[in-house]
């Protein structure tokens, strides 16, 4: 005897089957990255988040973020925000390990960009057939205890400009400890962008505050995430 599976993952039914029509018919990179983001990432109920505090809902933007095809489009999102706002960089990093997969999705999409010539040239930016790379640093929550005892892996070079990258700002803490571990390495950082950002935390002052006048830019905020999510479950039920 079958049993109804429990209303959270019924849009899970859905996902495989429409996940390709629904990515044709939007039309940016960071639209397609939203639709996705709602079927896969966000979650109604009640949670305890790692802030200490509690919520109604919850983001896990690692299983889109870690989807083939939602790393993709991470990558090109976050390349798209950047060139809308006038960012040159040369690198991009954050704190392991909510900003490992898209630290290697923007590094990859603008080595993808550059040689499909899609790219603005940016002045300053590391070039590749006259178009702008982005290298990737991993920050590491400590540093070793061995070998050179780094914390930075990757890219690291002092007087770099680079942008720090998350997943979902809330408190800001994470993006924070990557953000002053990069002014320690002395790399100059030019943005901080977040993929979706929490805004009842207000985690946002403490994020620019420590980010020195560089913007804080993001995809989305959680309120965004949450009415396409909502709307897809109103379709899936109708």
């Amino acid at each position: 005897m079958s049993r109804a599976k429990p209303e959270q993952n019924r849009i899970e039914d859905i996902r495989d089957a429409d996940l390709q029509s629904a990515l044709m018919t939007e039309s940016t990179y960071a639209q397609q990255l939203l639709s996705l983001l709602a079927r896969t990432s966000f979650r109604l109920g009640q949670f305890k988040l790692s802030s200490g505090g509690t919520s109604d809902y919850y983001i896990d933007c690692r299983t889109t973020t870690l989807h083939a095809e939602g790393g993709r489009l991470t990558g090109h999102a976050i390349l798209e925000l950047l060139e809308a706002n006038h960012i040159d960089a040369e690198a991009v990093g954050g704190l392991t390990m909510g900003a490992d997969p898209i630290v290697s999705n923007v590094a990859t999409a603008s080595a993808q960009r550059a040689l499909s010539g899609s790219a603005q040239s940016l002045p300053e930016a590391p070039l590749l057939h006259g178009f702008p790379l982005l290298h990737g640093f991993l920050v590491r929550k400590a540093e070793k205890a061995h070998g050179t005892g780094r914390r930075i892996e990757g890219f690291c070079r002092e007087g770099a400009r680079v942008v720090i990258v998350d997943d979902v700002c809330t408190t800001g803490a994470s993006t924070i400890n990557a953000i002053e571990a990069a002014h320690e390495a002395g790399m100059k950082v030019v943005a901080v962008v977040c993929i979706v950002e929490r805004e009842e935390a207000n985690g946002r002052p403490a994020v620019e505050s420590a980010a020195k006048g560089a913007p804080f830019l993001r995809l989305f905020s959680a309120n965004d995430v949450r009415a396409e999510h909502v709307k897809q479950l109103q379709t899936t039920a109708s």
